[in-house]
């Protein structure tokens, strides 16, 4: 047993607790809320909004505590503006946190549902059935939705879930962690321990140890963090390293669309993953678009960063030359890059190249184009014609995200419900026996599907 200890968020007594007890109780809190009923889960769920509603005031109050230690963090140098801008809850930022949660109670329940039913013979049964993974563990920066999003998540799906903040959020996190384990105590169906947090720096180190009590990772911060947590456990880990995404200007273009697209991916929220950090223009178009679509990022405070052809493109312009190693960089702030390409095949490599398989988007009206986008880009998130800022778990309607995934196994883009819930086989007899279907006279199975 570990000595690392960590106070148990809510708990009733003041006593420490460590890393490896808190799991192996949100573990057995876990089984508890895999058996309950969607009903169930969904009355949880309406009371944790109740709860936040509640909390309002100490939540926004925490998050002021919260807020004012980070901007000495950025005064130092040791956190960026973008993370701060993460950090921060507004009322209305607040507000639709609760409302998240509200959102997933409507939300169709991902787990008990039957996948396959067979006849393997007559009087015997086998069933594919999704079931919840267990226990997740969600390391994440400065999100103080994230708290309510995963925690939401996990409770519809049948999860337990211990989450560690980063040390920006904690004050936040501990306040809006309290009002959850509040509202899971109410009707006593579940085990507050369901939904646990801790602090300080040393529990990830052992929560990565985990492994066989943790069912899965889910890391939502910077690259480094990413590929620290993903280097340093046994336990699967779902989420993505960084989001290099590109907006492609396809020759066939409507300019408006084209800059009012470019413009929203970059400006509606730049501290996200989903934000674009290339801009892709092909050549044919270059001249006549540029101009226009400087002028609408500069004014917009974006700084623009060039290569060589649209430097060329745009003389006397205050455009800093990306450099050939530059092109796979994730800003994460109102900074863009910009890139002409001879046509779509140059636009395929270099998204190839130097993206992230996040997210990449093209403008164009030639369907033929779109399509060949649409089918080539390995990216988790393709789009066409609109904003990379979709690409997004409540926009596509999984009600909330836990994150998005880069991965090609078990869950791929916005992860919403259906990527908490693994299946297992369930096979109800009837007093059948194995060597009665091998031999000579073996009796044969019917496979049949029901």
């Amino acid at each position: 047993m570990s000595a690392t200890t960590v106070i148990a968020e809510g708990a009733e007594t003041a006593a420490a607790a460590s890393v490896t007890d808190l799991a192996l109780a949100a573990k057995r809190a876990g089984r508890k809320l895999a058996s309950l009923s969607t009903e169930q889960k969904d009355q949880i769920l309406l009371q944790i909004a109740e709860a936040l509603d509640r909390h309002a005031a100490e939540v926004l109050a925490a998050n002021a505590e919260d807020a004012a230690e980070a901007v000495k963090l950025v005064d130092r140098g040791e956190m960026s503006k973008a993370l701060y801008q993460r950090l921060l809850l507004s009322p209305e930022k607040y507000q639709g946190m609760i409302d998240g949660v509200r959102a997933v109670a409507k939300l169709d329940d991902p787990a008990g549902q039957v996948l396959l039913r067979t006849l393997l013979d007559d009087g015997l049964v086998l069933e594919k059935v999704s079931v919840p993974l267990g226990l997740l563990a969600i390391i994440f920066e400065a999100r103080p939705d994230a708290i309510t999003q995963i925690s939401a998540l996990a409770i519809k799906s049948g999860n337990a879930v211990i989450l560690k903040g980063g040390r920006e959020v904690e004050s936040t996190m501990r306040v809006v962690l309290a009002a959850i384990r509040s509202a899971l105590r109410e009707p006593g169906t579940v085990d507050a321990a369901a939904v646990t947090g801790v602090y300080g720096r040393a529990p990830v180190e052992e929560l990565l140890k985990l492994e066989g009590v943790v069912d899965l990772v889910i890391p939502r911060g910077s690259n480094a963090l990413v590929q620290h947590i993903q280097m340093n456990t046994n336990i699967p880990v779902l989420g993505h390293a960084d989001g290099v995404c590109h907006v492609y200007i396809d020759a066939a273009a409507d300019v408006a669309m084209a800059i009012a697209i470019a413009v929203d991916s970059k400006v509606q929220y730049p501290a996200v993953c989903n934000a674009v950090e290339t801009i892709l223009v092909h050549q044919v178009l270059a001249a006549q678009i540029l101009p226009a679509l400087i002028d609408a990022f500069e004014a917009n405070q974006v700084k623009v960063r060039g290569d060589v052809r649209t430097r060329e493109l745009l003389p006397g312009r205050s455009i800093d030359l990306v450099g050939d190693d530059e092109w796979h960089t994730e800003y994460l702030d109102l900074i863009v890059a910009i890139r002409v390409v001879d046509d779509l095949n140059a636009a395929l490599e270099h998204i190839e190249r130097f993206g992230s398989h996040h997210t990449d988007a093209i403008v164009t009206d030639d369907a033929a184009a779109a399509r060949r986008f649409l089918d080539e880009v390995d990216s988790a998130n393709v789009l066409h014609n609109c904003s990379t800022r979709f690409s997004d778990g409540f926009r596509y309607g999984f009600g909330s995200e836990v994150g998005i995934s880069t991965s090609k196994l078990h869950a791929r883009g916005p992860v919403g419900l259906e990527g908490l819930v693994t299946y297992k086989y369930r096979l109800v007899g009837s007093g059948q026996v194995v060597k009665d279907y091998v031999g000579k006279d073996a009796r044969p199975f019917k496979h049949a599907k029901l």
